[in-house]
């Protein structure tokens, strides 16, 4: 047991790494119109998060709104941390684009780094997400998509949240 940057008492095998996102969150957001096809043309909306922990500190529940210009959409994340890996899976679900593969990855000096091996658009594809620029008021969230096997990334969407609490 240590104590955490966060003043609480607790393990730092990387369970505490989501603590900073417990809450309600705004954030803006921009997504590529068109993903893998080489589009430059982003759109920009904002979201609304609100999680909290979930299993003693094992996991949390992420419900959220973003508020598309052709109407909201909700979604879920649910984020379990595996103490014998100590790596987090991340799951996803939304009304457009459904169960996602589970995100694999951990944080190292304050950035987040998780990735799967999904199905888009009828092909396999990598995707990522990194978390970072982490403070106790905000945070930087961004997802990339490679049709090469990780040789090169396009990212596809990105997000600023800010406490709203």
């Amino acid at each position: 047991m240590i104590n955490e940057p966060n003043g609480v008492v607790g393990m730092s095998d990387g369970r505490a790494d989501f603590d900073f996102f417990m809450g309600s969150w705004t954030a803006h957001c921009r997504s590529l119109r068109e993903t893998l096809k080489g589009s430059t043309t982003w759109e920009e909306f904002g979201s609304t998060t609100v999680a909290h922990t979930i299993l003693g500190g094992l996991g949390n529940f992420e419900e959220f709104t973003i508020d598309f210009p052709s109407g909201p959409r909700p979604g879920v994340a649910l984020r379990l941390f595996d103490p014998k890996s100590q790596q987090w899976s991340i799951y996803s679900d939304d009304p457009k684009y459904g169960f996602q593969s589970p995100m694999i990855g951990a944080f190292n000096e304050g950035r987040g780094e998780f990735y799967a091996h999904d199905l888009w658009e009828g092909r396999y594809i990598w995707s990522r997400v990194i978390w970072s620029e982490i403070t106790p008021t905000s945070c930087h969230w961004e997802q990339a998509f490679s049709a090469d096997g990780g040789k090169t990334w396009e990212t596809n969407w990105i997000s600023d949240f800010v406490r709203s609490e």
